[in-house]
């Protein structure tokens, strides 16, 4: 079901994740991968990007990589990895030399709240979106927002949620998978 791209569209692919990705290439990701390119299936890519969740480093980059790796291996997440990071790289330059200038003017602190308010949106946006795409059981459901209340509540250090809930999702969903067809 999942459409192998050549190199140069792996490469190009991640690159316009990369520069549309401001606040976050979450959303944009997902749309290139599932929905435009057919590279993975919403199943598919949520497993990548879960299993790049829970390793140290940024999670849609290190889902590149496994991406990368799955269509032209070692070569693929050189490609894919480069693509993602190379126009926010030469942006960022640009822009911190900018903010360097011009940072301290009145309309900069503005400006750049009204940016993460509607980076925030989109990221909780693509989340429900992936939600009612998967259609996860109740219980899955249950340890989702048990992973919510206890980073947006509880303000529990993220490496401690996927601890506790990662193992608790495997068991409920392996549980699941071992119930006889009705």
């Amino acid at each position: 079901m999942d459409k192998v791209p050549g190199k140069l569209e792996l490469f190009l692919g991640y690159a316009k994740i990369g520069l549309l990705g401001f606040g976050g290439v979450g959303p944009w990701s997902r749309h290139v991968i599932v929905e435009e390119r057919k590279w993975l299936s919403e199943r598919d890519y949520a497993e990548v990007l879960g299993l790049g969740q829970i390793l140290p480093g940024p999670n849609v980059g290190n889902a590149s990589v496994m991406i990368g790796r799955r269509f032209h291996g070692l070569t693929g997440s050189l490609i894919a990895t480069c693509g993602l990071y190379i126009g926010p790289l030469c942006i960022l330059i640009i822009l911190s030399v900018l903010y360097e200038l011009y940072g301290a003017r009145p309309g900069v602190a503005p400006f750049m709240q009204g940016v993460a308010a509607a980076a925030a949106g989109m990221v909780i946006g693509t989340a429900i979106k992936m939600g009612q795409n998967l259609r996860p059981p109740p219980e899955l459901i249950a340890v989702g927002l048990l992973a919510v209340a206890g980073a947006a509540f509880l303000r529990l250090p993220l490496p401690l949620i996927v601890v506790v809930l990662a193992p608790l999702g495997i068991w409920l969903s392996l549980r699941r998978s071992w119930k006889p067809a009705p």
